[in-house]
């Protein structure tokens, strides 16, 4: 019996130490030969997205030496206009996978081997894997140079560790890397809800810190959840990052939290369901949600006690205890009272319109437009809006068609047609693109026909109108001789804003431009371009399928 007890004890000890210790302390060196500095941490709030990693800072200069994390291999390589730019991605025996984005080069002998696959395939945007032999690696070896290349904003390194198996990213900072953070969050704002509505038609009820500390909040909902607003910093640091985790106990029971542990790209987007989406795109900051809505229960969140929101089944005051915490534990608490007074509700406007649901198909029709959701597109309930302008923009085949709010988000695609409202010639029926304007943002996509109706998918509300698009894009000339020349650029510009493809040749072999940040294509002389005289073609594509095509004679 005795050896049973200290068995099991044992086992409780290992279980106990087991979970302190998920993730190996101390295993991945800083990928830098410099003090790690922080300009970004896991979990801050991005446009769609949480920040997926470190964004470790390169003292504003780009070409630093960059190394393996730790002993593996490069299992992949990444090359594309935005994103991550240029990226490494190293298999570490343990299960982690490491990667190293916005890298302005590889070292040379994966350089080489990617500029010899780029050609080969023809195209400079590319991914490559690699078996485990092909590009081994030690802790410490020089991979590649930093640099600011994707949709970097500035000279960094973006370091993500990630799960090899499930492909999960998980928080880095939770692998005790060398970085000081005695310093708890800041939380500068409390907003409630109520519950009995849908949070995108209401605004957020503003709870004053310092005088709710200890007292107790009359409200007039029987129903309700919170928001804050936040900022985490590391010790000697005045950089605002994002914050870890947030809490909601009511009466010392926890209710509901979310925890920025590990995150999926495939879950990525349900940032938009944990902040107050319309609040911030109305111009406000940005509130976190510690319940969920509704239709994003299974991303970030914790629900200890049914659907994670505070129900006042009765007048008393009761306990209200928000924890906010950093990935060190350092916690914030802002503690008060709330109590339900039902002289202070408030009847809420009737809407008698049609309403999308979040987990629903839902329908829209009008005659001469539809538009469809998927169950996981809304995140909480909307009231359908819509109208139509005939607005004869150039080159329309139909009116406008606003539909719902730039402000509503939209998880899943929004599938959309429209009726043309003119006949349209046989010559150009292939030609015809929807446009998307989404409060300051554009979007075309071309349009497939479908039983009369023009049809296309968008991942975001607003106004949506058909277009023929018949003319071709256009291309900048290049002189004809390039003798003193170290490169040549092309800016490559279309009516609709749609570049699809690109294409250079010389002598009617492809020639390998990049096309870092989306804009301008550049090819810097290589052994590819000898000296002499050449054929230069230039081929781009817009999304309609014009094409336009130029030929200069040119001499190196």
């Amino acid at each position: 019996m005795h050896k049973k007890i200290l068995i099991i004890t044992g086992l409780i000890l290992f279980v106990i130490k087991g979970f302190a210790q998920k993730y190996p302390q101390g295993y991945f060196r800083h990928p830098l030969n410099i003090p790690l500095a922080l300009v970004a941490n896991f979990g801050e709030i991005r446009a769609n997205h949480w920040h997926m990693g470190l964004d470790i800072r390169t003292q504003q200069k780009v070409n630093l030496p960059v190394y393996a994390a730790a002993d593996g291999y490069i299992a992949r390589i990444g090359i594309e206009p935005g994103g991550f730019g240029q990226a490494i991605y190293i298999a570490h025996p343990n299960g982690y996978t490491t990667l190293y984005a916005h890298m302005n080069a590889f070292y040379p002998a994966l350089a080489s081997y990617v500029k010899e696959q780029q050609y080969a395939r023809e195209t400079w945007k590319i991914n490559l894997t690699f078996p485990p032999d092909q590009f081994p690696v030690s802790k410490g070896d020089f991979i590649g140079l930093s640099g600011s290349t994707g949709g970097s904003q500035g000279p960094h390194v973006h370091f993500e560790i990630r799960d090899t198996k499930t492909e999960k990213v998980l928080n880095p900072l939770l692998f005790n890397f060398p970085i000081a953070d005695v310093v708890p969050p800041s939380v500068f704002r409390v907003a409630m809800y109520d519950r009995n509505r849908s949070t995108y038609y209401q605004a957020p009820q503003f709870l004053n810190i310092q005088k709710i500390r200890g007292t107790t909040v009359r409200v007039g909902s029987d129903k309700i959840s919170f928001a804050v607003g936040a900022t985490d910093r590391f010790s000697g640091s005045s950089n605002p990052n994002g914050i870890y985790s947030a809490k909601i106990l009511l009466d010392g029971q926890p209710v509901s939290s979310f925890v920025l542990d590990d995150i999926g790209y495939d879950e990525t987007r349900y940032i938009n369901a944990q902040i107050d989406y319309p609040y911030t795109a109305r111009g406000g900051g940005s509130l976190q949600h510690i319940t969920p809505l509704p239709g994003a229960t299974e991303v970030a969140y914790n629900l200890y006690d049914g659907d994670g929101i505070i129900y006042l089944r009765d007048d008393a005051p009761h306990a209200i205890t928000i924890e906010v915490q950093d990935a060190k534990n350092n916690t914030t608490r802002i503690s008060f009272s709330i109590q339900y007074d039902a002289s202070m509700r408030r009847e809420q406007p009737i809407f008698d319109g049609e309403r999308f649901l979040p987990q629903n198909t839902n329908i829209f029709e009008r005659e001469d437009f539809q538009a469809v959701t998927t169950e996981k597109t809304i995140y909480d309930t909307v009231n359908v809006s819509y109208n139509v302008v005939n607005n004869n923009a150039a080159n329309a085949v139909s009116a406008s068609h606003t539909f719902l709010s730039a402000a509503i988000p939209s998880h899943d695609s929004i599938t959309v047609r429209i009726k043309p409202s003119l006949v349209i010639p046989d010559e150009w029926m292939d030609k015809i693109v929807i446009k998307n304007i989404s409060g300051s943002k554009t979007f075309v996509q071309k349009a497939v026909w479908q039983k009369g109706m023009l049809m296309a998918k968008f991942r975001q509300a607003g106004s949506y109108q058909a277009f023929i698009d018949n003319m071709p894009p256009n291309v900048n000339s290049v002189a004809a001789n390039l003798s003193k020349a170290s490169r040549i650029v092309f800016t490559p510009t279309d009516n609709f804003n749609a570049i699809k493809s690109f294409r250079v040749e010389l002598d009617g072999q492809w020639l390998r431009f990049t096309n870092d940040k989306g804009r301008s294509w550049i090819y810097t002389f290589d052994e590819k371009f000898p000296r002499g005289e050449h054929e230069l073609k230039v081929i781009v594509e817009d999304e309609a399928g014009n094409v336009a095509e130029k030929v200069w004679n040119v001499k190196r």
